[in-house]
């Protein structure tokens, strides 16, 4: 038996007159073009890769079972309707009867188990993720799929967002095809969204042009994307004022340019659209190395740095501090739970003499490599600045090595050659999610954005493993109160601020995507105003 159906009809996005933004260079035969600023990405294939470089382009390339709305609510999108079992362990979802991938294949139930299965092996945080929850997938027949879970979870429908769980089609992603990890398609990707993939010229752009059989009637509107691969801030900032670019997503701009941009009337500038992802901020050590296997000299650096300068005066009010994995906006944060290390240099200097960490000539007790990305300039650079001044004053010198592009970055944490690296990943919907994956010993991969900082500990484990099928919400919020105490306390990490996420777009723009997830949901809707 089964209850909690729920059926939708898509949206028709309507037709507007000529397009009046500017045309992207390489554009032609393009009548409405949209400009993104975006930055380099690895792969354009989110089944493998998750984050916003890969994300965006990706989740117009790929479709979803559903989407979430601006109140995380699940509403269809592949799927035009679902039923629930009454015991919460069994999904059915029915397609819509006239999708195509972009070679004109028709999209089954088949090619949604695949999906999942690819996701689940190969995905840095939904392997762990489907690994905890997921019992299995199954075509029922070509339109109608059966997902069983452990355990009632939640969560499930922001696991079948198409930035989560891409739908890919088996016949160019399975088989012949080799590893998902180096199939060809990865970079010049078939997909089932809005919008096709026209060509990728790395550190430059990424065209995409309107799929013509796209299942919602009339949508998308415009006639091509273009991304700009922007890796310069700066560069980002003065494009949307020339209107060299109509829509810049998780915009990284310093705060100065945020202050500038917001003033310019044929501008807005938004922090809408992140809710779903929970950014936080920290500096990363590789815990397999001397000195930061000894927790006294983790606890030093965490007492030598002054958050409360860092989100106020560094950032002028626009982030919080941060002393825990969770945001502080995530249903599960637990404040009081969390271990804290105030500002205190003569702390910091005397744990490091006990480390053994003694001054010798110029007044240095060790010398230290920080690795900095492209991303997030005020809470990588800008801060990476400041650690380094504040470290200085406890005998430690830093010397920044500054990556050229993502995947220079990417390429030497994955790799664990690193010794201190800034970093930055998102919660998501839940922590099964975008949580458990830095911190589970099982997930110590050279990979981005798993555990490559090396933490193990049996009880974290344990927790985690308990929480993420726990049904009861009261117990499972103790767990989480549990895991951030002791994540606090071990210093997995040196937390710093919780993430400045904002969007800039020209006021011309009618639509653009505000659920929960943002830019990383489809762009069928928007246009011109």
């Amino acid at each position: 038996m089964y209850c909690s159906r729920r059926s939708f009809l898509g949206q028709a996005a309507s037709l507007a007159a000529v397009l009046a933004l500017p045309k992207a260079a390489g554009a032609q035969g393009a009548d409405k073009v949209l400009t993104i600023g975006s930055q380099s990405m690895r792969t354009l294939n989110p089944a493998i890769q998750p984050g916003n470089a890969t994300g965006v382009p990706g989740t117009q390339i790929f479709a979803g079972l559903v989407q979430l709305d601006a109140a995380f609510a699940p509403v269809p999108y592949l799927a035009k309707s679902w039923e629930v079992s009454t015991d919460g362990m069994e999904y059915r979802f029915e397609l819509v009867d006239n999708a195509v991938f972009h070679d004109g294949r028709p999209i089954k139930a088949s090619d949604v188990v695949f999906s999942i299965e690819t996701v689940k092996a190969s995905h840095p945080l939904m392997s762990v993720t489907y690994g905890a929850i997921l019992e299995g997938a199954k075509a029922l027949d070509d339109r109608t799929v059966s997902i069983r879970v452990k355990k009632p979870f939640v969560g499930l429908f922001g696991l079948l967002t198409p930035a989560l769980t891409p739908i890919l089609p088996e016949h160019v992603y399975g088989g012949a095809g080799g590893p998902i990890q180096t199939n060809p398609a990865n970079n010049a990707p078939v997909g089932s969204g809005p919008y096709k993939f026209v060509e990728w010229r790395q550190g430059e752009h990424v065209i995409l042009d309107r799929h013509a059989d796209y299942f919602r009637p009339e949508a998308p509107y415009f006639d091509r994307l273009v991304f700009k691969l922007i890796e310069d801030s700066l560069t980002k900032a003065l494009s949307m004022e020339k209107g060299d670019i109509d829509y810049l997503p998780f915009s990284f701009l310093r705060v100065n340019d945020l202050k500038r941009l917001s003033e310019n009337e044929s501008l807005v500038v938004t922090n809408k659209g992140y809710e779903a992802l929970g950014p936080v901020n920290y500096l990363e050590l590789n815990l397999r190395e001397a000195p930061f296997n000894d927790i006294r000299v983790r606890q030093a650096i965490a007492h030598a740095i002054d958050k409360e300068f860092i989100s106020n005066t560094l950032h002028n009010g626009l982030s919080r501090p941060l002393d825990g994995p969770l945001h502080s906006g995530n249903a599960y944060f637990a404040g009081d739970a969390l271990a804290r290390y105030p500002f205190d240099l003569d702390k910091a200097n005397q744990l490091l003499d006990e480390a053994g960490l003694a001054r010798t000539s110029g007044d240095i007790r060790i010398q230290l490599t920080l690795d900095v990305p492209t991303f997030e300039p005020d809470s990588m650079q800008l801060v990476a600045d400041y650690l380094k001044s504040q470290l200085r004053r406890v005998g430690i010198d830093v010397q920044i090595r500054k990556s050229t592009d993502l995947a220079d970055w990417s390429s030497k944490v994955s790799q664990w050659d690193y010794q201190m690296t800034m970093n930055s990943t998102w919660n998501w919907s839940d922590p099964v999610v975008g949580v458990n994956r830095s911190f589970l010993s099982s997930n110590i991969k050279k990979q981005i954005w798993t555990n490559t900082e090396g933490y193990a500990n049996p009880k974290v484990d344990e927790l985690l493993a308990e929480a993420a099928i726990e049904n009861d919400p009261a117990r499972r919020k103790e767990m989480y109160a549990q895991f951030q105490k002791i994540v606090s306390e071990d210093l997995a990490f040196i937390w710093t601020n919780e993430g400045i996420y904002t969007t800039v777009y020209n006021k011309k723009l009618a639509n653009v995507p505000a659920s929960v997830f943002g830019a990383l949901a489809p762009f069928d809707e928007i246009r011109l105003a």
